[in-house]
């Protein structure tokens, strides 16, 4: 049916997103350049390379583009568990006018990082987990006192921010790779762009980025403006939100998405990445062996998590706005990861492969990632083994990380579209224009989810009184069947402060897949 074909999800292709910014341009500058949010986009660049295995298929000569630094890392063989460090450095200066410009940066001159991410791969390296370090963390930086973690960058360079993020969280870092803005956009622009779902509006003038709540398809400028803005309620917080959901996007992508099959895709992401990247000297020699060894990793098997804070407006003696780590639930994390223990426990059912549905049910991300992606195509009618699901005994997904399809299941001309009104209304994000179903006598309204969305169809059902919930393999995502009866739509409030980490229990977290943003 028409009205129940579904959009394309993941990451989409789009047209040029360069804004005037050409790539081959500015390689010649590669080897210096790094901006602000370089950083952001840079680790993000350097976590989907590590994170998916494209590797593997480049030939060895592409090394040869990669350079290299002495970060002072504690380096390992090519098997066990690691943990690497990804940085991007805030510095410009060797921008011309004209692309800081295009990429509304400012001029500022010096270097700093201005985003941080560990990521450890499990000994058997079927497993990579991603921790994300608030840029304004407030910690000791060795010899130089009590400052925000992005400091250390500008005070030693790699060397110091090695020393720093392993005195702040006890783990040994074995490498070490800092990527530029660029390179994230040319990574953005070689997978065809990328599909992000906010909640919220973002109005940035700094970015000159304007979105309201919804989803969209980037190009690779537009998503680093939205990578690296600060312009909504949670600052900092919610911009690691967004960059782990355009991480996640981008991983689904190159693993699902045919670029490892795709020769000309391929290449480009190549290119784009493997170019624009620093590494240790140890890494510079084994990067591609390294990737190979993950080649079977996909979205399921990729988790992220944020460190737990107990201050997020603390000020700092010194007047600067800075955040303070929930001390024992960052030692928790940190322990479970030492330890190799995963953060997103297995449920058993299968994943269907890197773009296959979430393992487990969503539970909500110590960052406050979006937990419920965007529903996909809708289904007809309900077969004959769903049984509704039991009722919830609490909610733990808000609206505005909710994202959802409305059917309209009657004849009731316009019903659809009502209740579309009424659930943006109460803060749900419906991205898509409502469509019909093929029976048309649904007499109740129905909440349909597939294995592993429990918690966010708990949410709707909440919304929506005598609505029923009922689990189905063969949908995507969210749906509501609108019914003749029990479609009034009224506003849920969901606490959703993360938990406090006890002994035995595991720190919060999600996996790429359940990141997903899907339209």
């Amino acid at each position: 049916m028409p009205g129940e074909r579904d959009e394309d999800s993941g990451v989409r292709v789009g047209g040029d997103g360069y804004g005037g910014v050409r790539i081959a341009a500015t390689r010649a500058r590669r080897k210096r350049t790094s901006l602000r949010s370089v950083i952001i986009s840079g680790s993000l660049s350097g976590a989907v390379l590590l994170g998916s295995g494209f590797l593997w298929l480049v030939p060895n000569y592409a090394a040869s583009q990669i350079q290299s630094v002495d970060a002072g890392t504690s380096e390992t063989g090519p098997r066990g568990a690691m943990n690497v460090l990804l940085v991007g450095v805030d510095k410009r200066d060797d921008l011309s006018r004209r692309q800081q410009n295009q990429l509304h940066l400012g001029r500022e001159a010096g270097q700093r990082s201005d985003t941080m991410m560990v990521v450890h791969l499990s000994a058997d390296h079927r497993k990579v987990t991603v921790v994300s370090l608030p840029r304004d963390t407030w910690t000791n930086i060795p010899g130089k006192g009590t400052h925000k973690i992005n400091s250390a960058y500008q005070f030693g360079g790699p060397k110091l921010a090695v020393q720093t993020v392993e005195q702040a969280t006890g783990l040994r870092i074995n490498h070490y790779i800092e990527v530029n803005v660029l390179g994230f956009i040319g990574v953005v622009e070689s997978l065809g762009g990328v599909t992000v779902c906010t909640p919220v509006a973002i109005d940035d003038p700094k970015t000159k980025l304007t979105l309201q709540p919804g989803t969209y398809n980037l190009d690779g400028v537009k998503a680093l403006a939205y990578a690296r803005t600060r312009a909504t309620a949670r600052s900092d917080l919610d911009r690691i939100d967004r960059q782990q959901q355009v991480i996640s996007a981008l991983l689904h992508e190159a693993l699902s998405g045919g670029t490892l099959t795709n020769p000309a895709r391929l290449a480009g992401f190549v290119n784009s990445t493997l170019k624009t990247i620093t590494v240790d000297n140890a890494l510079a020699h084994d990067l591609l062996g390294l990737a190979g060894q993950l080649k079977d990793v996909s979205t399921d098997d990729v988790s992220f998590a944020t460190v737990p804070l107990a201050d997020v407006n603390y000020r700092a003696p010194t007047g600067e706005s800075a955040v303070l780590w929930d001390k024992a639930g960052a030692r928790d994390l940190f322990r479970r990861i030492d330890a190799d223990q995963p953060l997103v426990e297995p449920t058993g059912k299968p994943s269907g492969g890197p773009s296959g549905a979430a393992s487990g049910a969503p539970s909500p991300a110590v960052s406050g990632a979006a937990s419920g992606a965007p529903s996909g195509a809708p289904s007809g009618a309900p077969s004959g083994a769903a049984t509704p699901a039991p009722s919830p005994a609490a909610l733990t997904i808000p609206p505005g990380r909710i994202s959802i399809r409305v059917l309209n299941g009657t004849l009731i001309k316009g019903l659809g579209a009502r209740t579309k009104s009424a659930l943006l209304g109460a803060g749900f994000m419906v991205p898509g224009a409502p469509g019909d179903t093929q029976r048309r006598d649904f007499a109740t309204t129905v909440v349909r989810y597939p294995p592993g969305r429990e918690d966010s169809a708990r949410t709707v059902a909440a919304a929506i009184p005598g609505a029923e919930l009922r689990e189905l393999p063969d949908v995507n995502g969210i749906e509501v069947v609108v019914g003749q009866n029990s479609h009034d739509v009224k506003k849920v409030t969901v606490a959703v402060a993360p938990p406090a980490a006890g002994p035995g229990a595991a720190p919060a977290a999600r996996t790429a897949t359940q990141n997903i943003c899907k339209a």
